[in-house]
């Protein structure tokens, strides 16, 4: 099976723009594709893990990734799904998070020998003064067509922003740059991209004539993404200092069991072949693939060492065994006030409840537990005898466990 034809039956392809045009650039190893991310946090999360994946598939059949991180665009916020303005960021924040990112994807792409790119938007939105853009790119959009997309339908109620506005004739404007500087025929991005990616196109074909070759993928990429991308703690980030090895694992063994063989799909490198023999799984073996599907997606984020700790831990705790290998929260002497720390402040401490107010109704619902014993009142305190030479086990709901102990 070709890569097109693998994208396909992964479930990844929602829309294009011209499938057999792109079919044989992608089957030929002739696309020079893009992707966007915006540097909104100094990491990535698992609602760019697909975009990521899909690099990856596209390199290893033969294409050029260009990794495009929106220096540029950062500043300005995409709508896109946003009831709010996104909050403004200084450029040094932005730079600190393309910094982080660049690490990041160098986990997923090969880099060397002109293999793939990374670039920033920066490098030439910053440096167009206004006029510039107006008389450059302006003639080219039609506002009538632009309030007609569903990006900015969304926001019209509630109140649509000039700045943001501008957001689809950057975003256009980077497919035109990437396909003048880099020869870049193609771009990829998830069905609430649509709006903008068509963009991109129309401005090549206006600006450069209907003989420039340009085309766009739309890929069920955001949608399925974004819905992968939160927990009620948060984010789950792939920077090991802000989601643990173990938490990310947890997070994948904790999918529902009607997405479980679509993340495997659509995720994870097995062969179709292997994933098809699970369609039919149900009970204990639905357990089995989550299991299958937390190992793939944390070997492939933090290798297989880490991999290996994570699904021994969980297989420990869940089984009665050994916690050895469970991840700790090492508390100081500071952390206690006449040797004695708050449940809630505990909770928060541990990375359990993102605030005390998350940490006092998980107590007041029953799902905290010190070493198997139910904490049920907010104002339980834990002293450093309860938590002892070898340390407790704080749990918060069904599934998330963690080692408490004293340095």
């Amino acid at each position: 099976m070709k890569i097109y034809e693998e994208l396909v039956a992964r479930g990844l392809i929602a829309q294009v723009t011209d499938e057999n045009e792109i079919r044989d650039l992608v089957n030929n190893g002739k696309a020079v594709f893009y992707i966007g991310f915006d540097p909104t946090a100094d990491s990535l999360h698992v609602g760019h893990f697909m975009a990521l994946c899909l690099m990856k598939r596209l390199q290893l059949a033969g294409n050029k990734p260009i990794a495009l991180i929106g220096g540029g665009t950062a500043m300005i916020g995409d709508p896109t799904g946003k009831t709010d303005m996104r909050k403004m960021m200084t450029k040094e924040t932005i730079d600190h998070n393309v910094e982080c990112f660049k690490k990041q994807m160098s986990k997923f792409i090969d880099f060397s020998e002109g293999k793939a790119m990374i670039v920033n938007n920066a490098d030439w939105i910053l440096d167009m003064n206004y006029m510039e853009i107006l008389r450059e790119v302006g003639p080219h959009f039609s506002v009538n067509r632009m309030l007609a997309a569903e990006c900015y339908k969304q926001r019209m109620e509630k109140g649509l922003t000039f700045l943001e506005f501008n957001y689809m004739i950057m975003q256009s404007y980077d497919f035109y740059s990437l396909f003048q500087k880099y020869g870049c025929n193609m771009q990829f991005g998830g069905d609430d991209q649509w709006s903008n990616m068509l963009g991109g196109t129309e401005l090549i074909r206006r600006k450069l004539g209907k003989d420039a070759y340009a085309m766009t993928i739309n890929l069920l990429l955001n949608s399925e993404g974004k819905k992968m991308g939160k927990t009620e703690s948060g984010a789950v980030w792939l920077d090991p200092e802000k989601t643990s090895p173990y938490d990310f694992y947890q997070y994948w063994r904790n999918v529902d069991d009607a997405d479980v063989l679509k993340c495997i799909k659509m995720l994870t490198f097995l062969p179709l072949e292997e994933i098809e023999k699970m369609e039919d799984w149900e009970g204990s073996q639905l357990n089995e693939a989550k299991d299958i599907l937390a190992f793939e997606l944390t070997k492939l984020v933090h290798g297989e060492e880490e991999a290996t700790k994570a699904r021994e831990a969980s297989k420990a705790i869940f089984s009665g065994g050994s916690a050895a290998q469970m991840p700790e929260v090492e508390l100081s002497d500071e952390d206690f006030t006449d040797g004695e720390i708050g449940i809630l402040n505990l909770l928060v401490k541990a990375g359990l409840a993102p605030s005390n107010g998350e940490a006092r109704r998980n107590v007041q619902q029953g799902g905290v537990a010190i070493d198997g014993e139910k904490v049920t009142d907010p104002k339980t305190m834990v002293s450093k005898d309860d938590i002892g030479a070898d340390g407790v086990v704080l749990k918060r709901g069904k599934k998330k466990f963690i080692r408490i102990i004293i340095k």
